[in-house]
């Protein structure tokens, strides 16, 4: 990848906490998000400004087990731990923080947030195939609208929530053709690359220059791509990564599968495909909203028939040669659902699949390099 793009990202990024500051210190609201189950469109249509929070690092991990036990999630300890050592901006900046009972975790940590910084915490049902969890879900985003109403001083009209929708959708279509540049073969860009440029943009605090940026990014990887550029060769592994968000931080595993002479190509998960998701536009804009988040396809979901239809399409469309799925150490749901997960891409496609539990630290990279290097053996087989 050029250079120049992640000079000019970085660039931006700087500028964006600027641009932040500049607009609270004008009287905007910011509201601070952690999960894709979250509609950001709430605020966009308020006015607000919504900002992904920090949570994949390790480096605040040490503070957040002062109160948390260690044998927890490391995205849920970073998080709370960010909050308590003051070290995410985007924290600091925020006027309302939202959480979600995805997991007991969260929602227990939510909890101990609510010393930082208000917090709206949505009741997430733990099912997607009953109308009573659409109409639940449906009166919870119901309720958070009247929230962000009341923080920010205006009314919510289905008129903002259209024009919302549409922004995002924006930046869903900019994202997924971004997203799309590796199904060529060989991919012309690297899984490092791409992560680094969604994670970077998700922090923008201007959607349209976001938009604006990843569609300057598939242009020029397009024109690379017809010139016959890439990183990889036609005969390099072509691996797709599911399980949870991986983001700058915590990235360790993309690391090791493309240094160990394989290609990254496709993310399934929450950082990934999962966020592209379209809302419909032509009904009406809260309950499209909430159909749109509810079907989120989590392992918070039981069942979770949506990330199997999901990795069936992926894995046809980007030529997939092999599947890992990534799961943090304590997350329970995704942990035991890789086990049918396994079993679906062995039956179904006959890859080889590799499972690996880990969390933010270095401390187990010799042994997951190991076994990385192993499996790759048997997809080059």
């Amino acid at each position: 990848m050029d250079f120049a793009i992640f000079n000019r990202l970085q660039q931006l990024s700087e500028q964006n906490l600027l641009d932040i500051a500049q607009a609270k210190r004008e009287g905007r609201k910011v509201i601070g998000f952690y999960c894709l189950y979250s509609p950001i469109e709430i605020a966009v249509a308020a006015g607000a400004i919504p900002v992904s929070l920090c949570g994949t690092r390790n480096d605040p991990i040490e503070a957040a087990e002062k109160v948390l036990p260690r044998n927890l999630c490391p995205l849920i300890k970073s998080s709370y731990g960010y909050a308590a050592t003051d070290t995410c901006p985007y924290f600091r900046f925020s006027d309302l923080v939202v959480g979600e009972t995805t997991c007991d975790g969260k929602k227990k940590m939510f909890e101990l947030l609510a010393e930082f910084r208000p917090i709206h915490t949505l009741q997430l049902p733990q099912t997607q195939e009953s109308d009573g969890a659409l109409s639940f879900w449906y009166h919870e985003i119901k309720k958070f609208k009247e929230r962000v109403e009341k923080e920010t001083g205006v009314m919510i009209t289905d008129e903002r929530l259209s024009d919302a929708i549409q922004l995002t959708n924006q930046e869903r279509k900019a994202k997924r053709a971004l997203m799309d540049m590796a199904k060529r073969k060989p991919s012309p860009i690297s899984g490092i690359e791409l992560l680094t440029i969604m994670f970077k943009i998700g922090f923008f605090m201007n959607k349209r220059s976001g938009i604006a940026l990843m569609n300057e990014v598939v242009d020029e990887i397009q024109k690379r791509a017809d010139q016959g550029e890439s990183p990889f060769h036609q005969k390099t592994p072509r691996i797709l990564l599911t399980g949870v968000p991986v983001g700058l931080g915590s990235e360790k595993v993309v690391r090791l599968i493309e240094k160990a002479g394989a290609s990254v190509v496709c993310f399934e998960n929450c950082s990934g495909y999962r966020s592209v998701f379209m809302i419909d536009e032509k009904k009406e804009p809260l309950r499209a909203i909430a159909e749109k988040y509810l079907a989120t396809p989590c392992s918070v979901m039981s069942p979770n028939p949506g990330r199997i239809e999901l990795l069936t399409e992926l894995i046809k469309e980007f030529s997939v040669d092999g599947v890992v799925d990534l799961t943090w150490q304590a997350c329970h749901t995704y942990n035991i659902e890789s086990f049918n997960i396994e079993k679906f891409v062995i039956n179904q496609f006959g890859l080889p699949f590799l499972h690996l539990e880990t969390d933010y630290s270095e401390s187990d990279t010799e042994q997951l390099r190991v076994r990385i290097e192993a499996f790759l053996e048997m997809v080059k087989e």
